[in-house]
Order: structure tokens, then C-alpha cells, then sequence
């Protein structure tokens, strides 16, 4: 992230304490976050220096669900026009004209896109399998990119990815929005300053609970031959007979999507890697299995992935398990904790709750004045009744935050009018994608990934 782009771009934190803190002056460096406002009043100011030939054209590719989501966000960004759409499904280029004005161009073929000179940047939200392909195609045609995690399909890919952005000198955002969120900036800063002082592990936890948390996305009545470009959707993968569920359903299928490693798996390496500075881990493993959603699907619904992360210059070794559980009864918790030697810290894209160890005086400590009651002969149980609870502060995003999807699509538009960065391009997205996918390897190879995050290549062992 530039650092324009991180100046008045967001709100700042209201901190927290919980009844067991003894107070802010206890961590005087880190208790305070700027105050980075970006409210409607300035965007509606900001918005009216933008003349129509300073306007940043932005098309669509994968006009479903999520694209629908991005595109609406991203024209929320002062100076951003959409005026153009590809699917290969009728009714949502029919649809995308109701939303976004019958004047938009729409078409089945994303190199009609591409190859008109009135677009700056397209949003890339189709099937996995066609990441790679469009973001180099586009970024050959000088487009800028922002394209949805994970990056690519297969390790095998990402190398294309990192290359075509390195050549055509264009901005190339990677869709984990989390990295632009206030939670995880908040968390690198409390890391570094060492709020839970020496990090040894790291957790997270993804749920889901609804039908179409679990990929059961509905089937349109008229979906068919005629209104699916169905040919082209297979056009570099395995050729099949007609199949609505592969169409609207791919995630589950893994000609097409990369499970759920790849859809949330990958949020959850693309924040710890941002809050830690790390490039990824060198060991994956994983296991998990089928244990609700047999519908047909090919991919897991419970998936667990342990990682081993090396010491670097820029970090400690440690740990990290991941989790994911696709049938959630307890309503679908989402989290990424970290560890230290001192504290922990919970960290979501709005907030971040820190817990620090209290210090005990040499005195109270009941180990030591065990060894000391040995030393002189008499033992007895030490019974301690008032254990110390752990200092917890909040910290919350202030009303008004609009949130971490905003600011990554901001801070992609922002990229392109300054000739700055982003934090996520192409190479940081593809040491996001790269245990996800590794952790698909190990679960269906049934054997331990060895990766090498430096030369972005798997190891054999």
C-alpha cells in the first residue's frame, strides 16, 4: 500500500479496555491509531473533481455473485465508471444492464473486453481456472487487474501471473480484501511493537452455516445450452456434456475451483502474511474429508491444514492451523488469532482484541515459591484462589469505516492514478495462493508439501 493510499483513506480505532486493564499508560505505543477519516461529505468532494474524461472505465468479467459485489463496490470509488460486462450466462449480462444502465456493453467474450482501448481496468471474478488466463491476457493489453483470490488455480500458474504484471508495468490487485482492512493494519502495528511479544503459532478459523455459504448456489430455470456459452467455459479444461451444476456450481468440482482451501484458506494466509511480513510456509499438511455436503461434490467441506512457517530475518518460526468447517451449526465464526510469548491477539477486519499475560513479582510467583519452600525443606501445596485474568483492550473501527472492501478497491484505483502499489499484487498473491492450493495437494496426494517461498517452487523430498 502507498502511502497515499493509506493517508485519509480510513478511519482510526476506538480503543477498548476491558475492567481488567489497569490502564492505557501500560502500552503507551501502541494504544493510539491515526485518525485516517474518509467520510461521504469528503468522497462527495472528492468525487466532483473527477471530469468525465479523467474517469477511470472499469469492466466486468464474471458477473455472478461476486463480481456482481465487487462492481458495485468498486463504483463507489470517486472517479470509477463501469460500462462494460462479460458472462457466459444470458441472464446475468441481462441483469447487469438493470443494475448498472441499459447503456452498458455486454458480451459472452472477455476478449471483446480487452480489446476496447475506453477500458482502464477490469475486475476478474470467474471460476478459478480462468484466473490466470484473462489476468495475463489482460495485463498483455495494458489493463490494470483486480482479480479474486486465489490468484490462480494451481501453483503451476502463478509464475505467468508474476511475470506478465513484471513486464507490462501495470497495477495487478490481488481480491483478499482483508489486506486492506483496518483490523490487520492495526495488527501488524500492535506485532511490531510487540503487544504479544515473540510470535510461536497461529490459528484460524473459517465456518460457514447457510445453503449457499456451502456453494449450493441456485440454479436458474432457463439455464440450457442456448443461454450458456458452455463451449467456451470448457474451452481449456476437460470437455463434458452440458452440466448446469459445473456451471453455476463450480466451486464444488475441481476442474473449476480449489475447494475450500482455495476460497477461504486463502484469506486467512493473505492476513497473516501481511501482519507478519512473511513470504509462507516451507511444510504443508493436510486432512479433512466429506462429512455433510455429499451432494455430489468433489472437494471437502471439513478441511484442517497445518503449516510450518521457518525463521526469517523478518520473523521467529512458528506455527499455523487452519480450519474450515462447511456445515457450522453454531452460526460461522471467522477469526485469525495470533500467539506470542506474552499475549495473543484476535484479529477480524474491523477489529483486533489483544490479551497480554499479567507479570507476576518474583514473589508471587507460586513455581518459584514451590522450588524455594523445596530448597529449605518444607513442601506443602501452594493454593493460589485470585488468578490473574489477561489485560484485554478492543480495537474497533470507528463509525463511518466503510470497510475493508472499499478500501482495497480504492486503494487499487488510487494505485493507478499515482503510479503507486498495492500491498497485494501479483507476486504477494501468489504466496497467499500457494499453501492454499499446496494444502488441496497434500489432502488429495495424501502426503506432506515441502514449498520453497523464495523460489516460488515446490520441493521434492
Amino acid at each position: 500500500m502507498t502511502e497515499n493510499s493509506q493517508g485519509n483513506s480510513r478511519r482510526g480505532f476506538i480503543t477498548k479496555l476491558a475492567k481488567t486493564v489497569v490502564g492505557a499508560s501500560l502500552l503507551p505505543n501502541i494504544i493510539t491509531a491515526a485518525d485516517r477519516k474518509r467520510s461521504l461529505e469528503q468522497l462527495s468532494r472528492q468525487n466532483d473533481k473527477y471530469s468525465a474524461n479523467d474517469q477511470i472505465q472499469i469492466a466486468l468479467i464474471g458477473a455472478g455473485g461476486m463480481g456482481t459485489a465487487d462492481a458495485n463496490t468498486a463504483i463507489q470509488v470517486p472517479g470509477v465508471k463501469l460500462i462494460a460486462a462479460c458472462d457466459l450466462y444470458d441472464g446475468r449480462l441481462a441483469d447487469a444492464k438493470k443494475k448498472w444502465g441499459s447503456d452498458i456493453y455486454t458480451t459472452r467474450d472477455y476478449k471483446e473486453i480487452l480489446e476496447r482501448k475506453d477500458i482502464d481496468a477490469v475486475i476478474i471474478a470467474t471460476p478459478d481456472s480462468w484466473h490466470k488466463d484473462i489476468s495475463v491476457a489482460a495485463m498483455n493489453k495494458g489493463k490494470s487487474v483486480y482479480c479474486e483470490k486465489p490468484m490462480v488455480h494451481d501453483v503451476s500458474e502463478g509464475a505467468a501471473v508474476v511475470e506478465a504484471q513484471n513486464r507490462n508495468k501495470v497495477i495487478y490487485e490481488v481480491g483478499s480484501q482483508g489486506v486492506s482492512s483496518l483490523g490487520n493494519e492495526k495488527a501488524r502495528q500492535l506485532l511490531k511493537d510487540g503487544a504479544i511479544g515473540q510470535l510461536n503459532y497461529a490459528e484460524g478459523f473459517w465456518a460457514r452455516m447457510s445453503p449457499f455459504g456451502a456453494w449450493q448456489y441456485p440454479i436458474p430455470a432457463d439455464a440450457s445450452p442456448s443461454t450458456v456459452g458452455w463451449d467456451a467455459y470448457l474451452a481449456n479444461n476437460t470437455k463434458r456434456a452440458f452440466d448446469p451444476l459445473r456451471f453455476f456450481r463450480w466451486r464444488n468440482y475441481r476442474d473449476y475451483g480449489t475447494g475450500v482451501s482455495g476460497d477461504l484458506f486463502v484469506h486467512l494466509f493473505s492476513s497473516l502474511h501481511l501482519v507478519t511480513g512473511s513470504i509462507g510456509p516451507e511444510k504443508i499438511m493436510a486432512t479433512g474429508g466429506l462429512r455433510y455436503w455429499k451432494d455430489g461434490r468433489e472437494v471437502p467441506d471439513v478441511m484442517l491444514g497445518m503449516f510450518d512457517y521457518p525463521e526469517t530475518k523478518i520473523h521467529p518460526a512458528f506455527n499455523l492451523s487452519l480450519r474450515v468447517n462447511f456445515v457450522d451449526g453454531t452460526g460461522g465464526t471467522n477469526y485469525l488469532r495470533m500467539v506470542g510469548s506474552e499475549g495473543s491477539m484476535t484479529v477480524e477486519w474491523d477489529k483486533v482484541t489483544l490479551y497480554r499475560n499479567k507479570a507476576y513479582a518474583a514473589s508471587d510467583d507460586p513455581l518459584l515459591q514451590t522450588k524455594n519452600q523445596k530448597d529449605t525443606g518444607r513442601q506443602y501445596v501452594y493454593e493460589r484462589k485470585d488468578m490473574l485474568a489477561p489485560e484485554k483492550m478492543e480495537y474497533v473501527a470507528e463509525e463511518g469505516y466503510k470497510g475493508a472492501h472499499f478500501d482495497h478497491f480504492y486503494n487499487l484505483f488510487n494505485a493507478m492514478r499515482t503510479k503507486g502499489k498495492v500491498s497485494e499484487d501479483a507476486l504477494f498473491g501468489f504466496r497467499a495462493a500457494a499453501p492454499a492450493l499446496l494444502c488441496n495437494d497434500s489432502y488429495f496426494q495424501n502426503k506432506i508439501m515441502h514449498w520453497n517461498p523464495e523460489t516460488l517452487k515446490t520441493v521434492n523430498k
